[in-house]
């Protein structure tokens, strides 16, 4: 039976995460202790008690998200053993080349943070905009954002699955590309509360301020493949990992792809680690019958040991 942990990315946060796994678990609370020295700030109080709109702060987000997926990892591996395999949407590549062994759990830290900051500088508020189109047509995405574009940008920025696709872009462009979809037959069109248009071309400003921070960061060669975002690709070497966490910046998260490509490696046991039960859901849509088992709180443990229905 082969293994796959998956990590989320930037929208699984809330308050209150990882709090009942520090509570419970030494191993977890050594991590947040961890991240709090890494950042020199209390970003576990952060996590645990809020406020919302702090949390909600992108260079605040992502060091979150990392801190709560790899306490959560830290408790879980225990428990079940090493994957075969790990991916993460976004952010949560950085967790999983920490739990692969790839890189340093307080430089993730540090790099997510400047991470999310670049990229809320690289756009002005009110610039750029993101959606979620569900259940387009197939075959429909690519002439609705050439129409829409009209010299703006507006490009896929997710491929979730065959049912969701989210765009970003100009918030103009992405308005129209947002009426275009529904025209062509979208059951429904969502516009989504960020404070960037991610993994779009706008984004390239904040791919050029990471680069000499991921030039200046060790990666390792790992000994869990990951499935990368940027291209869907199984990957083992630092270089590769360095190279991937550069070209997802603006480039789209290849979800979708990537799942596909774990199932057509014999990957039928899967966990979500960390805050959150977002890819459990969208697994569900890309691979008919799979369960994803989440884990993020001291409860999900009853969960690992439950007999399978």
């Amino acid at each position: 039976m082969k293994t796959a942990f998956l990590f989320p990315g930037q929208g699984s946060q809330f308050a209150g995460m990882g709090k009942s796994l520090a509570e419970n678990f030494p191993v977890a609370r050594e991590r947040f202790e961890q991240a709090d020295d890494a950042l020199g700030f209390s970003l576990s109080k952060l996590c645990f008690e809020g406020p919302d709109e702090d949390l909600r702060r992108t260079e605040n987000t992502q060091p979150a998200l990392v801190a709560v997926s790899i306490a959560a990892w830290s408790v879980l591996v225990k428990e079940v053993g090493e994957p075969h395999y790990v991916a993460g949407h976004s952010l949560g590549e950085y967790s999983a080349l920490v739990a692969a062994g790839s890189l340093d759990f307080a430089d993730a830290l540090r790099l997510v943070r400047k991470r999310g900051r670049f990229m809320q500088e690289a756009v002005p508020e009110g610039v750029g905009a993101m959606a979620a189109i569900l259940k387009l047509p197939e075959g429909k995405l690519d002439e609705i954002l050439a129409a829409a574009s009209n010299d703006e940008v507006v490009t896929a920025a997710n491929i979730n699955s065959a049912d969701q696709i989210v765009i970003a872009g100009n918030k103009g462009a992405v308005e129209r590309a947002m009426e275009l979809a529904k025209v062509a037959g979208a059951k429904r069109v969502v516009p989504l509360t960020v404070s960037a248009p991610f993994h779009c071309p706008l984004m390239t400003p904040a791919q050029q301020r990471l680069k000499p921070e991921l030039d200046a960061t060790d990666f390792d060669d790992f000994h869990s493949p990951l499935i990368n975002n940027w291209q869907a690709r199984e990957i083992l070497t630092g270089t590769a990992a360095r190279d991937g966490l550069y070209h997802q910046v603006p480039n789209p998260v290849l979800w979708l792809d990537s799942m596909r490509h774990l199932e057509a490696r014999g990957v039928t046991r899967w966990f979500e680690v960390g805050a959150g039960a977002v890819l459990s859901g969208l697994l569900r849509t890309i691979i008919t019958g799979a369960k994803c088992t989440s884990f993020g709180e001291a409860k999900d443990l009853d969960k690992l040991h439950a007999p399978p229905v």
